[in-house]
């Protein structure tokens, strides 16, 4: 059999309780989700301000369908960009406070861009060890020489700063990480790139609609305003739609529309995803109500789950990492979960260095929800 190695790695890992599968949704995204037939109570979506399944912007898409069409049929630079991608490129630039913007098909393929596009084998990145996979791809990509600091340790990135030689240096971090919710301490950050001349891209994948005023995002949270700063946000999360920007100086963006290979060899996303994602910023711009009961929603969630034997991670974002001794454990912990018609995810190695369920809240579930949860991981602890 030409593929019997790859059949035994896929066992070992099974074994070991690391073996990926998919689960196929009969439904669309809501904290009510129907799996094979089955109805669970989910709390492993993204979509933190309940915008996936919202009517205005299915609304928004159907009529940009009928706009725009259903494809872009070329790359960008093609004839692929559209007035509906140039309208949001200007909107999402303007939303999170800088002079310019430049779509991407995916978070992954943005940050691979700007990193591949700003740096080169003669630079450095320095990167916090919890960044997340696609930065890490961004960086090897690049062929530049990686520095790596400890998570959130302004004081070791400083040293490792003050000790490279000249060359580009470009500082890469996750404004929240995806996995353990917490959020990176971007002023510090920022004060450092400032005394080593440095750049500083920051990922706000899970912060922007939900951090900051009018959930604008991670910069606006602190209040940070640099040139220094290059900022990544998808739209997929708490948007509720489809695809990734970046937001930087125009000379930045010019530089990623010339040399960003995700950006300058793909097809652009759909002309009615933009104009979709146009609706989702006037919704996330309005949606205080939808953050202020996120955060009760937080508050009652670390309340419920007080005396369990597996431990909480602080965290003050609707990521809520619940850590477990081992990956067995946590897939016994989610199929016991589903069990009790509650679909959790659990995250484990290589993925995370610690096996963990990874509780997400969102705008659309209720105090109710988030009491069923709770009951039922007592009821499995007992």
């Amino acid at each position: 059999m030409p593929y019997a190695a790859l059949q035994t790695e896929l066992r070992q890992r099974e074994t070991q309780g690391l073996l990926r599968r998919r689960h196929t949704l009969d439904s669309p995204q809501s904290p009510h989700i129907v799996v094979a037939g089955k109805s669970y109570l989910t709390f492993s979506s993204n979509d933190y301000l309940g915008l996936a399944n919202h009517p205005q912007l299915i609304a928004a898409w159907q009529a940009g369908a009928e706009q725009w069409g259903v494809g872009s049929g070329a790359a960008h630079l093609v004839t692929g960009h559209s007035a509906a991608h140039e309208e949001l490129e200007i909107a999402l630039a303007q939303f999170v406070g800088k002079p310019a913007a430049l779509l991407f098909s995916t978070g992954y393929m943005a940050n691979a861009g700007a990193v591949q596009g700003l740096v080169g084998k003669a630079d450095y990145v320095f990167a916090d060890k919890l960044n997340h996979a696609s930065l890490n791809e961004a960086m090897r990509l690049s062929r530049a020489t990686v520095k790596r600091y400890r998570h959130n340790d302004v004081s070791h990135l400083a040293k490792l700063l003050a000790d490279a030689p000249q060359g580009r240096k470009l500082v890469i971090t996750d404004a929240v990480f995806s996995m353990d919710g917490d959020i990176a301490p971007l002023p510090d950050l920022l004060a450092l790139c400032e005394r080593y001349d440095a750049w500083l891209l920051v990922d706000d994948a899970h912060g922007f609609g939900v951090l900051g005023a009018q959930g604008r995002g991670a910069l606006v949270h602190f209040g940070l305003t640099s040139p220094r700063i290059i900022y990544m946000a998808t739209l997929g999360k708490a948007a509720g739609v489809f695809g990734a920007f970046v937001a930087a100086e125009q000379v930045v963006i010019d530089t990623l529309i010339n040399h960003a290979p995700s950006y300058v060899y793909t097809t652009a996303t759909p002309p009615s995803v933009a104009h979709t994602t146009l609706a989702s910023l006037r919704l996330i711009e309005a949606g205080d109500d939808r953050r202020a009961h996120l955060q009760t929603l937080i508050a009652q969630l670390h309340e419920e789950l007080q005396d369990l034997p597996w431990t909480l991670m602080p965290s003050d974002t609707p990521i809520q990492p619940l850590l477990v001794e081992d990956a067995h454990t946590a897939l016994t912990l989610s199929a016991k979960l589903r069990e009790q018609g509650i679909w959790l995810s659990s995250i484990r190695p290589p993925t995370v260095p610690t096996a963990r369920l990874r509780i997400t809240l969102s705008a659309t579930h209720t105090a109710a929800d988030v009491s069923h949860l709770g009951k039922a991981l007592h009821d499995i602890a007992r």
